[in-house]
């Protein structure tokens, strides 16, 4: 299930290839499979992206499939905008995780390794999905990293609470209720609800659950102090944080690349905002972004949007 990286999808411009001021991500990249990682002993950063090619979450869900194939889509477009990371910052591709005939428990847990691996080896997931159902896999690795007894807060930027019953089978839209039932030092916080997207049933299970949530219509770019407060005290009960975007809680006209195209959806500079403040917290450990489906894309629209964002939180984590 695991697929070496490979430098098909980074390509672009070349403005110099000397000057590093004028490098594109194509030409900072580095190619490094899972079994090579080791801690370096720097004290500078390093970035591990790990592609998920799955949408069995989302076929299970009744969605419509296609975000499998986002994480080459997504490294096409990232390759080709200007970096601006540190030099003394790394970037390096650690290949895929595939999921083959449906298997998408094996998989997860094939990412879960993965990640762990990752961060054992000091370096920053950044998880490049997929269906939704990439967090359950994300999650899986940070808490093997952490052991059991951390506080883990996860942070879910997301228009689903993704709380349904997986009595039958888990899906893309089960992971926190699988995890917030095993798990008992893990917190959940969502940002970006809405009611035209959970029934009440499912409001009640969060509240059951003690989920703490803000709803679209509560969030403003011109207004966001209420949102990071709220934010810095979830993050302030939790010793570690993981972070997942969900790009069906983004505006549909911006990006309609999505299995759940959201009218009501966030403008992408709210987005952007939302994640510099996140990635910027200390306590933040990974980035997965999911849902992105090339597929379903106009002009590449939400590929596009989904390689700036990813390049936001490149460029703001603090850790």
């Amino acid at each position: 299930m695991y697929n070496k990286p490979s430098l098909t999808h980074w390509n672009g411009r070349v403005d110099s290839e000397t000057d590093m001021d004028s490098f594109r991500y194509h030409q900072r990249v580095k190619m490094r499979p899972i079994s090579e990682l080791s801690i370096t002993g720097k004290e500078s950063k390093t970035y591990g992206m790990i592609g998920f090619k799955c949408d069995e979450g989302v076929k299970r869900n009744k969605g419509r499939i296609g975000a499998g194939e986002a994480p080459d889509y997504i490294r096409q477009s990232l390759a080709k905008l200007p970096c601006h990371l540190t030099p003394e910052t790394e970037l390096v591709d650690t290949g895929d995780v595939v999921c083959e005939s449906g298997e998408m428990e094996a998989a997860q847990d094939q990412l879960g390794a993965a990640v762990a691996r990752i961060l054992e080896s000091d370096v920053i997931p950044i998880i490049l999905g997929g269906g939704h159902e990439t967090f359950y896999g994300h999650y899986l690795g940070a808490r093997k990293f952490l052991g059991s007894k951390a506080r883990l807060g996860m942070i879910n930027i997301d228009a689903h609470f993704d709380m349904r019953p997986y009595e039958k089978e888990s899906s893309s839209g089960t992971m926190f209720k699988q995890i917030l039932d095993k798990d008992q030092n893990c917190r959940y916080l969502c940002v970006g609800i809405q009611k035209q997207g959970n029934t009440k049933a499912l409001f009640k299970t969060a509240e059951k659950n003690k989920v703490e949530y803000i709803l679209e219509e509560e969030l403003s770019l011109n207004d966001m102090e209420d949102t990071k407060h709220r934010i810095n005290e979830f993050a302030k009960e939790n010793d570690f944080i993981i972070l997942t975007l969900c790009t069906d809680v983004i505006d549909s006209a911006y990006a309609p690349g999505v299995s759940a195209p959201s009218p009501f959806g966030l403008d992408p500079k709210l987005v952007r905002s939302l994640l510099r403040h996140v990635v910027a917290n200390e306590k933040i450990l990974s980035f997965d972004i999911s849902e992105v489906n090339p597929s379903l894309d106009e002009n590449n629209k939400t590929v596009t949007l989904a390689a700036h964002l990813v390049n936001e939180v490149l460029l703001h984590v603090i850790s």
